[in-house]
């Protein structure tokens, strides 16, 4: 479904007004200062298919600070409005004030000379002429043509007939309105009742955020209607007109590369801007809302399985009487490697001592975990041999040779065991007081886990959580009968 339009050939005969019809060059050409990194030009590319009508419905979500709304809300309109002056483009966003702001910045653009020079069919009303044009902040017509650029604060009203293409940047101003049931049910309203109403069968439709919690439109609308996650370039072709597209910048890349993003895992989007270590330091402040804004991973308190419940402890306690470990080797190249190191006290409490929780191959990760143990104290440890455990278990052997470590196979249903055991979990098991600092993706993986099992991404950590209490709770009991003298 590509849309009609007069392509730059059209309008120009220069060599630079020709090479228009890509919206990243007419981006460099309006705005020489952009910096494109790898993302962006896969950005700016997924944005001109949408300009080209090649995608109809499209959701793209990335941090702050990125440059999403310099692509999407500023230059975007200005090139559709250029492929076509007879488009009625509106943009929305949480406030008229930055609303405007945006439609402000696409009149500037449309006056540029450079903009006149791949566009000049696209022009704008200057002073007060012509007179039977409109030309506001929030409203301007193009002259000789029925098309408009309107700008709208959510929850505003939108005059006129029809609109061709709504732009949604940013509807939630901060977390402590993403966070109230009442500004979601609102904006919900507003584009069910406003935007919904203004569309014909061809409008199309582009969000723009930065997550804040997984009940705001983007996760309603994913609830709701059909959608796809962009992986590879050749997911676009045959897609329906009505199918969303989605596309999740992660600040720190977690999923294995792919055509649409080909870093590697733990590499930073931006790392000029935002480095690796930045973003770290961000995630051990608060790991719960750097999922949320950074990785587009929200979850909100509704339905999770552990949340904020985990018990902490200041300090060991003196009556430890055995130290372990288990070990949950990664099943597939997206998983975790979870290994925790514990220590038991004679009421059967357990005591989190040391973590790794990563995804770096296992010739890197049998070092940490053999280090880890020597480092803890520990005894004894449990290592999972369901997806190359056995071979693991024994290069961590020669590692930690002091330790007594052995191998099993857990055949046992994964979704009912985390389930059945969550209770105990969080009856038993502490963690070390500022562990969200320490194991930031570990924290925000547990207190974000939903008891929907199939909305969860990632099960290794509660995996794990449950075979500590599965292997604890015997000895839990059997030391309850021996301190009530059964035994003597």
């Amino acid at each position: 479904m590509t849309r009609k339009k007069r392509c730059a050939a059209d309008v120009a005969t220069d060599t630079s007004a020709a090479e228009v019809i890509d919206f990243s060059a007419f981006a460099r050409a309006v705005y020489p200062f952009l910096e494109f990194q790898p993302f962006h030009r896969t950005y700016y590319r997924l944005l001109g298919e949408f300009a080209a009508g090649n995608v109809r419905r499209l959701i793209i979500t990335m941090p702050p600070q990125h440059g999403k709304s310099v692509g999407a809300t500023t230059l975007l309109p200005a090139f559709m409005l250029g492929i076509d002056p007879d488009l009625r483009v509106a943009i929305a966003s949480y406030s008229a004030s930055l609303a405007s702001k945006f439609n402000r910045r696409v009149q500037r653009i449309i006056e540029s000379q450079e903009y006149a020079a791949l566009f000049p069919e696209t022009t704008i009303k200057k002073g007060s002429r012509p007179p039977e044009y409109i030309r506001t902040s929030d409203e301007v017509e193009i002259i000789g043509h029925r098309g408009e650029l309107l700008s709208v604060g959510r929850e505003g009203a939108l005059t006129g007939n029809r609109v061709d293409c709504f732009i949604l940047d940013d509807l939630y101003k901060d977390a402590m309105e993403a966070e109230s049931p009442v500004v979601r049910e609102n904006c919900w309203e507003w584009y069910t009742s406003v935007v919904k109403t203004r569309m014909h069968n061809l409008s199309q439709e582009l969000i723009v955020f930065t997550r804040w919690h997984d009940e705001d439109l983007i996760g309603e609308l994913c609830r709701r209607e059909e959608h796809i996650e962009l992986r590879e370039w050749s997911d676009l072709e045959g897609i329906s007109p009505d199918c969303w597209v989605m596309l999740n910048f992660e600040a720190l890349k977690t999923t294995p590369p792919c055509g649409i993003d080909s870093r590697k895992v733990g590499e930073a989007l931006w790392e000029e801007r935002q480095s690796r270590k930045l973003l770290l330091s961000k995630r051990r402040l608060d790991p719960r809302r750097f999922e949320c804004m950074y990785q587009g991973r929200p979850a909100s308190q509704e339905g999770l399985l552990y949340g904020m419940s985990f018990a902490e402890y200041d300090s060991l306690p003196t009556d430890i009487v055995r130290r372990a470990n288990y070990t949950d080797t990664a099943d597939t190249g997206d998983d975790y490697l979870c290994s925790i190191c514990y220590a038991v006290d004679t009421d059967g409490k357990i005591y989190v001592t040391d973590v790794v929780y990563t995804r770096e191959p296992m010739e890197v990760t049998e070092g940490l975990v053999g280090e880890m143990l020597v480092k803890s104290g520990t005894r004894s440890a449990a290592i999972e041999s369901n997806n190359g455990g056995r071979g693991f278990a024994r290069a961590v052997q020669k590692i930690a040779p002091g330790v007594r470590v052995e191998w099993f196979h857990q055949s046992g249903n994964k979704e009912a065991r985390i389930l059945s055991n969550s209770a105990t979990v969080l009856h038993l098991l502490r963690f070390p007081r500022g562990w969200a600092q320490r194991w930031g993706e570990l924290y925000a993986h547990l207190t974000g886990y939903r008891r929907d099992f199939r909305s969860n991404r990632w099960h290794d950590a509660p995996d794990v959580l449950t075979g500590i209490i599965e292997r604890e709770q015997p000895e839990v009991e059997n030391s309850k009968v021996h301190r009530m003298g059964f035994f003597r």
